[in-house]
């Protein structure tokens, strides 16, 4: 008998005893899709973590950890202090694409009798061109507008409901510790898992500098043009503000991606156990596979004994309960791959990351599912194999 024989007797077997089948495929499908949503959503969610955590490509940080010495003689020394010079001079070093500076402070924001404590952030142009702003309404801030110290604010959602209510902030003006700032536009709510609402409001850090009396950044990231400089450059940079400051070692670098790295490693291996213990349910469902191909090799004990007698070999039966064995586990894989994408998919649509069902897992799955098969399958088939002809066709 062919191979193509013993599928087409595979798939009217299954045909045959629907519900039955539907029922035995039932916790093969559970474990391949359990398995499929599981890595997608792993692998979605870390890529959403390692972008929130690295922002940019090639970003590098600076940050400032103070001697005890340094803290003795100022107590406020705790906090990062990056001069105008400070960003000028780390804009000449080679290999610097962009830095961004930034300075937040909590302030209150007042429009008429509405009032409510919200981050300032002021921020330099070249915060703009890194962490481009998402805005929903109005506009962003010019180069102009960062030269002039124009009293413009971008507002976020939550703010722009606190104060307006319904009414539209735009060109309305928003006093902030006192300081007059007309709202030139309102940020788009951030949607997803791990996204905040704030209320927050960026300004041209030249503004702030004027109004508020803010001399220095807090925040500085260096943006390098290539992957292979951002060691060099973060050295470089340290050596630069420690050298400025007239310190040993209080500013030194933090490489955002080799975080996001160590991030990904730690995602990876929690999501391998969660599906290690999703693919239980395979066995599961292999061991349903072998309970009713038992059922069908005593069902069909007469059928085996004249096939026997009429010249079947052992190997030839052998095969025959294996392919529909794994007839019934692939079809199974097949259905729990498709459900697997659906659930998936929309655990991404809910959480607002992307799910990543890549053709590996997919290709896992397909293969798992004949596997368990063949496993699961070899014992009802040998035991088809080996009986006695005359035996098998006395059974009633």
């Amino acid at each position: 008998m062919s191979l193509l024989e013993n599928v087409q007797m595979a798939l009217s077997s299954v045909l045959a005893h629907k519900m039955r089948s539907i029922l035995t495929m039932l916790g093969i499908i559970i474990g391949v899709g359990s398995v499929i949503v599981v890595v997608a959503v792993g692998q979605g969610g870390e890529q959403m973590l390692k972008q929130s955590i690295s922002g940019p490509g090639n970003t590098v940080e600076l940050y400032y950890s103070p001697s005890e010495e340094e803290l003795a003689s100022n107590p406020a020394a705790y906090e990062a202090s990056f001069t105008e010079a400070d960003i000028n001079s780390l804009k000449e070093i080679e290999g610097v694409k962009q830095v961004v500076a930034s300075k937040t402070e909590s302030m209150s924001a007042r429009y008429r009798e509405e009032e409510t404590d919200s981050s300032i952030i002021g921020i330099n142009s070249g915060y703009m061109d890194v962490n481009s702003l998402d805005i929903k309404e109005g506009r962003g801030f010019t180069e102009n507008d960062f030269l002039s110290g124009k009293r413009a604010g971008i507002i976020s959602e939550k703010l722009a409901e606190e104060l307006f209510d319904k009414k539209s902030p735009l060109g309305q003006v928003v006093w902030v510790n006192g300081q007059p700032v007309e709202v030139i536009g309102i940020l788009k709510k951030e949607t997803g898992l791990l996204s905040f609402e704030q209320s927050e409001m960026y300004l041209p850090f030249t503004m702030m500098k004027m109004s508020f009396g803010t001399s220095d950044y807090s925040n500085v990231s260096l943006q390098v043009q290539s992957a292979d400089d951002i060691k060099a450059v973060g050295e470089e940079a340290v050596q630069l503000m420690n050298d400025h400051h007239g310190t040993e070692d209080s500013y030194q670098v933090m490489n955002m991606e080799e975080i996001a790295k160590g991030i990904g490693q730690v995602t990876t291996i929690m999501t391998t156990i969660i599906g290690s213990i999703a693919g239980i349910s395979l066995l599961v469902g292999g061991i349903g596979v072998m309970n009713i191909m038992l059922v069908s090799v005593t069902e069909r004990t007469r059928e085996i004994g004249i096939r026997k007698s009429l010249g079947a070999t052992r190997g030839q039966i052998l095969t025959q309960f294996l392919i529909e064995s794994v007839v019934l586990t692939l079809i199974g894989g097949l259905i729990g791959i498709g459900l697997g994408y659906g659930g998936a998919s929309l655990v991404s649509l809910l959480a607002g990351w992307p799910s990543l069902v890549s053709w590996q897992v997919v290709l896992g799955g397909v293969l798992f599912s004949m596997v368990i098969g063949v496993i699961f399958g070899m014992l009802p088939a040998n035991k088809a194999a080996r009986l006695d002809p005359i035996e098998a066709l006395r059974y009633e």
